[in-house]
């Protein structure tokens, strides 16, 4: 496919920017590092063609894992996609390329309000790349009272008893549990950690599994009657399954936002910096938003859009919920304290 002058001339004047970090050329190699699931072949399709790059793709399935692959030393990456708070640790722990995104041709698709977030202001290290909630689905063939709360998780009807799918995911899983005993967020006070703990072990008997990348197929099968789940999936989800409902927790629910980042000694940072601008073209977020079916963080992309998702439950957050809670980053020691809790569960 032949590049549009418009196209043309961003790639251009990105290749202008980038250029004295770096050959000026486009051509060669990505090495892309995301989530499970999370992004369409068309759009890595595209942007080779475009470019003349060839890209690869390896997936993980948490934060967490992100972390700790980098930590331990994995190199050879060029493009990650960490969540909010994620992004946040990875700057402090010096992981990622400056890449000032002011400067790229497409930064003014970026909304206002996704500028000057807390966790990368005036997003010098980060783009955005999809939002959403982390909430759950439950099957109303199967259960049809009211779902609304995290007592479905925490003390399910007996219908749902043994059939609850819980994600592998330690900030999932204790900050729904510190909501529903109307607790702190990264909360470090060893009397309520205690009441946290007993909660989970109690709440474990009724769950069924942890799991995260097969979140969606777990609840499509009917093997889980309830799942923890994010938004989009649980979207998804509801395509194959259409008696699943996604739950709007009165006690509140996680909001997040995943962001594309170069890391730290990127083999191929032109290219890295020519993706991150390729994916804040409306056309381009919309496609991905259409396939992932969160909410983009770029502005322009209605007109491109699946009508579904102008009237999705999933995806259009209800008035009458409490607004959904980003969670910045804990302290060391209470990401410690939390670590033992989580370890303990998973025995």
């Amino acid at each position: 496919m032949t590049p549009s002058p418009f196209k043309t001339l961003a790639a251009a004047a990105l290749l202008g920017l980038v250029g004295a970090s770096g050959p000026a050329q486009s051509a060669g190699k990505l090495n892309l590092y995301n989530w499970f699931d999370y992004l369409p072949q068309e759009l890595v399709d595209k942007f080779s063609r475009q470019h003349d790059v060839e890209v690869t793709l390896d997936t993980y399935d948490s934060n967490e894992s992100l972390l700790a692959r980098l930590k331990a030393g994995v190199t050879g990456y060029d493009v990650a996609v960490p969540g909010d708070y994620m992004v946040r640790i990875l700057i402090n722990e010096g992981m990622l390329e400056l890449i000032n995104a002011s400067e790229f041709p497409n930064f003014g698709n970026i909304p206002a309000e996704y500028v000057d977030v807390y966790f990368d202001p005036g997003r010098k290290y980060s783009v955005p790349y999809q939002w959403g909630t982390t909430g759950f689905m439950v099957d109303t063939a199967v259960y049809d009272g009211d779902i609304d709360t995290l007592a479905i998780i925490f003390n399910p009807p007996p219908e749902l008893r043994g059939r609850i799918n819980m994600l592998k995911d330690v900030n999932d899983v204790i900050n729904a549990g510190l909501r529903y005993l109307d607790l702190e967020r990264c909360n470090g006070n060893p009397e309520d950690l205690r009441r946290l703990s007993d909660l989970l072990n109690d709440a474990k008997r009724h769950w069924l599994s942890f799991n995260s990348d097969g979140a969606k197929e777990v609840l499509v099968s009917g093997d889980a009657a309830v799942g923890q789940i994010w938004n989009g999936f649980g979207m998804r989800a509801r395509a194959e399954r259409p008696s699943l409902k996604y739950a709007y927790p009165r006690e509140g629910i996680t909001g997040w936002m995943d962001n594309l980042v170069v890391l730290k000694g990127a083999p191929n940072l032109d290219n890295a910096k020519l993706f991150l601008n390729f994916m804040l073209e409306p056309e381009n977020a919309a496609i991905l938003t259409n396939f992932a079916r969160y909410t983009a963080g770029v502005s322009g992309t209605e007109p491109f859009l699946d009508e579904e998702m102008k009237t999705a439950h999933e995806v259009n957050y209800p008035s009458s919920a409490p607004p959904p809670e980003f969670v910045p980053p804990c302290p060391d020691n209470v990401i410690r304290l939390y670590d033992r809790i989580w370890t303990n569960l998973l025995k």
